[in-house]
């Protein structure tokens, strides 16, 4: 009976020994591998995270619109810029780019003013015409260009002296000889207001 006893035991403890030597054995991808319920488990934790996140921002716009819709209209309106005038700076001219003694460039610097004389970077679509008034009427009209807001908003310019929009065009195909007098227009189109402002100016090379 003894010995059986013992036998057991010994049965026993080899048993063990073989599992717990199996489970040391076990190969670290097997064990990192995911099983189909962890994988839901983070996708939920992941989806609850976004979540958060929405409330938080949703949350945010909420205080946003009540603080808006506390002010009054006009109030809001003063806070935003408008637009009182667009002006050709004075640099506006032709210039050899290429230092090949051409001038085959010509440079527009459009200034949006507000009604306390600043520039300002306000959103619009510009229409520019290059213009040789000695001509007859027909043949007057050199060249024409838009650019619109996602283009310029990438062309402001500040120095010293102002800031403006800073648009650069090949005219090599339209201006024979930089001698005489040529005359830029500009029409801004503000996207706040839709007003329509113009311009103009002679270019002296």
């Amino acid at each position: 009976m003894m010995f059986l006893v013992r036998s057991s035991l010994f049965v026993v403890c080899c048993s063990l020994f073989v599992l717990i030597f199996a489970f040391g054995c076990e190969s670290p991808g097997t064990r990192e591998k995911s099983s189909p319920l962890q994988q839901l488990t983070e996708q939920k934790a992941d989806l609850q995270k976004q979540l958060e996140q929405a409330r938080t921002e949703n949350d945010r716009l909420k205080k946003q619109v009540s603080t808006l819709s506390g002010l009054p209209v006009d109030k809001r309106a003063d806070a935003v810029y408008h637009l009182q005038a667009v002006k050709i700076g004075r640099f506006t001219n032709l210039f050899d780019k290429d230092k090949n003694g051409t001038k085959e460039t010509l440079i527009v610097y459009v200034q949006p003013i507000d009604e306390t004389g600043d520039s300002i970077k306000a959103a619009g679509a510009v229409d520019v015409q290059l213009w040789d008034l000695n001509k007859k009427e027909s043949e007057a009209l050199l060249a024409q260009w838009r650019a619109e807001p996602n283009e310029i908003k990438e062309l402001w310019f500040d120095s010293i002296v102002a800031s403006s929009y800073r648009l650069t065009f090949d005219v090599s195909a339209v201006v024979e000889k930089a001698e005489n007098e040529l005359t830029v227009k500009i029409a801004f189109t503000d996207y706040l207001s839709g007003r329509t402002f113009t311009d103009q100016k002679a270019v002296r090379p």
